[in-house]
């Protein structure tokens, strides 16, 4: 199994019918810090971060690693989209595995923006490491959550208590290529 910190970024940014998929820019700093300071982003992910702290604490150019994408939309960052390694995971069934996760900003939701954008990380995911599946974790309560995994293929592997709340844990069964 491919260390995702190996894998090569993208060498153009991934284009989908309306959204860019890049690299994170100094330009995205403040977006950055929306997301993580907002209260409903942030509803069933323990609560948002203090903006002052955040303030301090975000780089002037957000962290760059691959499978960590900035979404844009018409030139402004309306989210992120993150595959890593689920290396410190409460779940046996998740460990080592790709972990999908993603937040936008309110003002993206309920627009598509989400499926589209994980559909293209997921199939820049397949084609650089084949045959690898990919977890996924939200609370059960996060409807939204729950049907964005839907849709993108994730079935359910088990429910488990965590953080107060119950919560799903889905597999996306790895797309292997056509022989």
């Amino acid at each position: 199994m491919e260390d995702l910190g190996l894998v090569a970024w993208p060498s153009e940014p991934i284009r989908t019918e309306r959204l860019v998929l890049r690299e994170p820019e100094a330009r995205d700093r403040a977006a950055f810090i929306d997301l993580l300071a907002s209260p409903e982003v942030n509803t069933y992910l323990g609560g948002p971060r203090p903006r002052d702290e955040l303030e301090r604490e975000t780089p002037e150019v957000p962290e760059r690693w691959p499978g960590s994408f900035v979404v844009d939309l018409d030139g402004a960052m309306i989210g992120q989209i993150l595959l890593r390694r689920a290396t410190g995971h409460r779940r046996p069934a998740a460990v080592g595995k790709a972990d999908l996760g993603y937040l936008f900003l309110p003002r993206a939701w309920g627009l598509g923006y989400a499926a589209e954008a994980c559909a293209a990380a997921l199939g820049w995911f397949d084609g650089v490491v084949p045959g690898e599946p990919v977890v996924l974790t939200t609370q059960t309560a996060n409807v939204g959550s729950m049907r964005l995994a839907a849709k993108l293929g994730f079935t359910e592997v088990e429910r488990f208590e965590a953080w107060g709340a119950e919560q799903w844990l889905g597999m996306r069964s790895p797309v292997t290529p056509s022989s």
